[in-house]
């Protein structure tokens, strides 16, 4: 579980909620027609511009957002630097029964211990890690573009409460509800975009960024390890990927 995702998202809406309360009571603030315009709305202008496949596949992976654990670089060059040892003491059939805790890395080995080549691990992997970048971007837009839809479907029901309550400015009971419409769309727009959509876009990209390093690390590791290159070679190699201030493994 990503704490910082849910700890980051579950304290904007305390410290909203908290306000509303003591400004007056969070009933003030809930409106259904408010709530169907922009949260329904929203997800059916985004639903137009995705598939129904991709629509249910970019669900799972703003889930993942919250459940995914970091897996740290460090971890990975000491858990490459192990198998490439004992590739040069066993051979690669004996990494068949090697625990592996990455499943890009895992996949890379069971080609190892299969005999392919070094230009079909490489275009093999290539396209996997092609497969992940275009699976993350597209969450990323469509997050990006539910941010975006927020306060343009806020927009529109500001100006539809607006339109009820100057048609219907002589009967005074009927000025609040529209006035409530024009409002509140507004600020659901708002919390949309800054508190729901946008945060999980970032997040995606940067789980994205880590993901894609994590791969480029572990193909350059198998292909030292392909090669039979020394444990303490593959090890300089992959250092590289980390700030100087954390080359110094333990």
């Amino acid at each position: 579980m990503d704490l910082a995702s849910l700890f980051g998202i579950l304290g904007a809406f305390s410290i909203i909620g908290l306000t509303m309360y003591l400004g007056g009571g969070i009933s003030l603030f809930f409106n259904v027609h408010a709530i169907c315009i922009v949260f329904v709305g929203s997800f059916f202008i985004v639903m137009s511009k995705f598939t129904i496949q991709q629509f249910a596949g970019i669900l799972r992976v703003a889930v993942n957002a919250f459940r995914h654990r970091s897996i740290r670089n460090e971890d990975l060059i000491q858990e490459a630097i192990r198998i490439a040892d004992a590739s040069r003491k066993g051979g690669l059939l004996s990494l068949e029964s090697i625990e592996v805790s990455h499943p890009f890395m895992e996949k890379g080995i069971q080609m190892l211990v299969d005999g392919h080549d070094s230009e079909v691990l490489q275009k093999a992997l290539r396209k996997d890690m092609q497969v992940t970048t275009e699976r993350h971007d597209l969450g990323i837009r469509f997050f990006q573009t539910l941010g975006e839809l927020g306060p343009a479907m806020g927009m529109i029901g500001t100006l539809i409460g607006l339109v009820q309550m100057l048609s219907s400015m002589d009967d005074p009971k009927s000025i609040g509800p529209a006035m409530a419409i024009a409002l509140l769309t507004t600020l659901y727009g708002a919390v949309l975009a800054n508190i729901i959509a946008f945060p999980i876009a970032e997040k995606l990209r940067l789980r994205a960024d880590e993901e894609r390093i994590n791969q480029s690390l572990i193909l350059d590791a198998l292909n030292g390890i392909q090669a039979g290159q020394n444990p303490r070679v593959i090890e300089e190699v992959l250092i590289k990927y980390l700030p100087t201030s954390r080359r110094h493994l333990k």
